[in-house]
């Protein structure tokens, strides 16, 4: 994390892409309101002043590590990043997608090679937790899933922003924050943003996009 903060503190602008599937798309279940990439946008661009760094989201409803993959070229590479926001795993984990966890985290290595390899820092996510006794065909597989980001990123000591860990600690909360089994509604991108910004030590009590009520 702290070559996060070293690039925030370097006064130069940056470029920051943030890659995913539909929980970064932000498509549809935030009902209009801001996703958690909107919300760091006016963070780190107005409240911070940072007005020349760019945030770019390519995140796509659906996708997996196979189509991250397939697409990184278009999606990440021609943008020359200099930060790669990751989070991945929600389809990938659905046994609809016959994707295995030894080819999961096979693909996860490969994306933070190749991120590496733009001279990008890789900032791997874990994803908001499935709802207690929904999805069948994702519930079972989830925490084994997020634990291979987890082992991906110490093993290559990449930053991590564990937000399934985070949600976890909630229980009582995590029914408000979702609008269905398992993408998060409004209120849950809002709590989303805000575990990022603690992570960066950006967060600011008194600014306009911490001031949100979140039930």
């Amino acid at each position: 994390m702290q070559k996060i903060k070293d690039l925030l503190n370097s006064g130069h602008p940056l470029k920051w892409v943030f890659y995913g599937d539909s929980i970064t798309h932000g498509a549809l279940h935030t009902f209009g309101q801001r996703d958690y990439v909107e919300l760091f946008a006016e963070r780190v661009r107005f409240e911070m002043f940072r007005t020349t760094d760019v945030i770019i989201n390519t995140a796509i409803s659906g996708d997996t590590t196979r189509g991250l993959l397939a697409s990184f070229d278009w999606r990440v590479a021609q943008f020359n990043p200099d930060l790669v926001f990751l989070m991945i795993g929600t389809n990938d984990c659905s046994s609809e997608h016959e994707i295995d966890l030894k080819e999961f985290e096979e693909n996860l290595r490969e994306l933070a090679d190749k991120i590496t390899g733009l001279g990008a820092v890789p900032v791997l996510q874990t994803a908001c937790p499935i709802l207690p006794g929904q999805a069948p065909e994702r519930l079972p597989h989830f925490d084994s899933y997020m634990d291979a980001i987890r082992k991906v990123a110490s093993d290559r000591k990449l930053p991590l922003i564990d937000h399934a860990m985070w949600w976890k600690e909630r229980p009582d909360s995590h029914f408000f924050w979702m609008s269905d089994a398992f993408h998060p509604n409004n209120h849950g991108h809002k709590v989303l943003a805000k575990h990022i910004y603690r992570c960066l030590d950006i967060h600011d009590k008194a600014s306009n996009s911490e001031k949100f009520f979140i039930p």
